[in-house]
């Protein structure tokens, strides 16, 4: 539960109107433009996702899904509270690593969620550009 009382939940759903492929190209749109402007780094500013979104042209209702996969749990829990908003960053991180990984979504249950995009086994990194060299 939030300070405020507001549980947190998922963003909007439009995370779930999503084929997986249109997913996955979400996530390595942005991932390979955050590298590309600030080089490869296991957490990402607010700001700097936020301009990552703007750059590629990311729908509103799918912003806060980038904050999930590539902010700090911290900075996301602080970005959300400073819109008064209850986003569930662990929840969310799940279901994008779901969309990343070939394996069943209940086995990431059974790791630490807040390890940074670049620390988590088997999902495909051969999505982002800067892993095909």
């Amino acid at each position: 539960m939030a300070a405020d009382g507001v549980a947190p939940h998922a963003c909007p759903d439009a995370w779930a109107r999503l084929s997986r492929d249109d997913r996955r190209r979400h996530v390595q749109r942005v991932g390979n433009d955050l590298v590309r402007h600030y080089g490869k780094r296991k957490y990402y500013t607010v700001q700097q996702v936020r301009e990552a979104n703007q750059r590629q042209k990311v729908d509103i209702d799918l912003a806060c899904w980038s904050h999930a996969f590539f902010n700090s749990h911290a900075d996301f829990d602080l970005y959300h509270e400073s819109l008064g908003e209850a986003c569930d960053y662990t929840a969310m991180k799940a279901e994008m690593l779901a969309s990343l990984s070939d394996d069943s979504p209940s086995s990431w249950f059974d790791i630490d969620l807040d390890l940074s995009w670049l620390e988590f086994p088997d999902i495909d990194c051969s999505i982002f550009d800067f892993f095909d060299s």
